[in-house]
């Protein structure tokens, strides 16, 4: 059985930004991953839910486009942090998003 890499390897400090409600946007997470720590949003913070593949993709491009500017420094992962009770009704819509965006971790 192959072991896939752990999307934590590359930190630079073992560390996990809180995901906060109405607090974390991509412009914290993009911060933090660029710190070499994981940045993380609560997926209800995307609002309406069509904003969250914005987010993503947000966070995915200004991550990259750092990463290639500066090739030895060293971006965290992003995750979402999906809110699994029976309350929130866009759950399964919002795992969607994260599984077809490849979400590098999701948190429940």
């Amino acid at each position: 059985m192959k072991v896939l890499p752990s999307p934590l390897n590359n930190l630079t400090l073992p560390v996990i930004g809180a995901p906060m409600f109405l607090v974390s946007q991509p412009n914290l997470v993009i911060a933090q991953c660029i710190s070499g720590i994981c940045g993380t949003f609560p997926s209800l913070n995307a609002r309406p839910q069509h904003a969250l593949k914005t987010w993503i993709q947000l966070i995915k491009t200004e991550c990259n486009h750092f990463q290639k500017e500066n090739p030895n420094q060293k971006v965290g992962p992003f995750g979402v942090n999906l809110v699994a009770l029976d309350s929130n009704k866009r759950l399964q819509e919002d795992l969607q998003t994260c599984v077809e965006e490849k979400v590098p971790i999701i948190i429940t």
